[in-house]
């Protein structure tokens, strides 16, 4: 197992800060007590740029922050955020960034790149976070039906899911074309790559 980088903890930390503000662009429903949030975007990105590692330590440091009570889910914080209605699709985040970082570390760059990266965030990114955050969402919320639970906390999302894994996809890919993402994985204070040396301006 490779160590543990200084640059690749400081992606991770700046990934939790840009996850924490994406929280705060979020549209209410007046139909369900979930709200559309960019904070899912964010962790497509944290797992595609950042990798398996990194991307879910960033996710779990904004989850450790809410449970310390800091306002990072859109305004709100506290072990009440991590317990409500949404906690389903909070602690399926983690696992979320795993799986896209898993397979972003194994993609080969061609011309295909954006379409496996679009498969890898919308599957594992949007699909993969519904069974959990449903289920606990009806739970919660004492729904009695499943039609109720998937009116409220899936169907209204799949479409806007898929355009922010467009978009990640989007983005990662021309970012990738200058900032492998084994420059984060493989590489320490001054070094970008395995087998690469750092350069000096003196």
């Amino acid at each position: 197992m490779k160590k543990w980088t200084t640059r690749g903890l400081i992606f991770s930390a700046l990934f939790a800060a840009v996850m924490i503000a994406l929280s705060y662009l979020k549209i209410s429903l007046p139909f369900s007590t979930v709200p559309i949030t960019m904070q899912t975007l964010a962790v497509m990105l944290a797992g595609s740029i950042l990798g398996a590692r990194y991307g879910t330590l960033a996710v779990l440091i904004v989850i450790g922050l809410a449970a310390a009570g800091f306002p990072v889910m859109g305004g709100s914080g506290g072990l009440a955020v991590l317990v409500g209605p949404t906690a389903g699709y909070i602690f399926s985040w983690p696992f979320v960034a795993w799986l896209i970082g898993f397979f972003a570390q194994r993609i080969k760059q061609d011309k295909y790149t954006f379409v496996k990266l679009l498969a890898a965030n919308f599957i594992f990114g949007a699909l993969l976070v519904y069974p959990g955050g449903v289920w606990w969402l009806a739970h919660s919320t004492g729904m009695d039906s499943l039609a109720k639970a998937l009116t409220a906390g899936m169907w209204p999302f799949i479409p806007g899911d898929l355009t922010k894994a467009v978009l990640c996809s989007a983005v990662v890919t021309a970012v990738w074309k200058v900032y492998p993402i084994d420059r984060i994985l493989n590489s320490d204070s001054g070094v970008w790559a395995d087998g690469e040396k750092s350069t000096v301006i003196r």
